[in-house]
């Protein structure tokens, strides 16, 4: 018996034949008490002002006003950056793709029977996937300096560290079957690997990368805040000189590419399942 049922002991009840069972009582209360103490502490640590929100929310529309009409004028201007955004996010994301595939296959354990190996290899792809994006992209600048060689190097990273872990997942739940058959016969790992378990994660893994690319622009627009070149170059520089119509102009462009990117990768993932 746990100690919730220890303090909150359940009822008993007698059937019709005398046997006494115990009554099944849900923990939904303990548990929506615990998320109301760790709502109430969280609250007081952030500084959180439900009076803050309501009277300068409409600060928002203010600058959301401002956005709106886009400065069509410095469309011109967004192509450049726009196209880095996007090569920083492709290249990244197929660079941390491929690196993620001999790192995911070690960390499978239906593969490795070593658990040294499996646990020193999960526990590196967890300490790559714990630090954001826009740390990895600073600490490139500092590495190879400003531009979108730091920007598609951090994306890259968190590419690698994201599909690496949903890759080792999906290779522990294929079929071994053939995989096994074929070392029975004779035929080395390498080799079974491709012709028994490749086949079965391959529409899986694609998918998985281009889901990744899609996340990729979107973060990439961002970048620029700490020198790693596109879009959140030129946003950072319009926000801070409140060319708000300008940065509105950019908001459009990068919605509309999302979209068009979207579509397309929901386009491919369908033909690959």
């Amino acid at each position: 018996m746990g100690i919730y049922d220890k303090i909150f002991k359940p009822k008993k009840l007698v059937l019709s034949d005398g046997k006494v069972v115990e009554e099944k009582r849900t923990r939904t209360p303990l548990v929506l008490l615990l998320l109301l103490i760790a709502t109430v502490i969280s609250v007081r640590i952030t500084g959180f002002s439900l009076n803050t929100i309501l009277t300068r929310g409409n600060q928002f529309f203010v600058i959301l006003g401002q956005m709106f009409p886009p400065k069509t004028g410095y469309l011109s201007s967004i192509w450049g950056p726009l196209l880095d955004t996007i090569k920083m996010s492709l290249l990244g994301s197929f660079i941390g793709g491929v690196l993620a595939i001999p790192f995911a296959i070690l960390a499978s354990s239906n593969l490795v029977k070593n658990k040294v190996v499996l646990g020193v290899v999960r526990i590196f792809l967890s300490i790559v996937r714990t630090i954001p994006t826009l740390v990895a992209a600073l600490i490139a600048t500092y590495i190879w300096g400003l531009g979108t060689m730091a920007g598609t190097v951090a994306i890259a990273v968190f590419t690698f560290a994201y599909v690496g872990k949903q890759l080792y997942e999906l290779i522990e739940t294929v079929d071994m079957g053939a995989y096994e058959a074929m070392e029975a016969m004779g035929a080395g790992r390498a080799q079974a690997f491709l012709a028994a378990i490749q086949p079965q994660v391959l529409p899986a893994y694609l998918s998985v990368c281009l889901f990744c690319f899609e996340g990729n622009v979107r973060y990439a627009a961002i970048l620029g805040y700490v020198g790693a070149g596109g879009l959140g170059l030129i946003l950072n520089e319009k926000i801070g000189w409140r060319e708000y119509d300008s940065v509105g102009m950019i908001l459009v462009v990068l919605f509309g590419t999302v979209l068009v990117i979207e579509a397309l990768s929901h386009y491919i993932r369908k033909k690959l399942t």
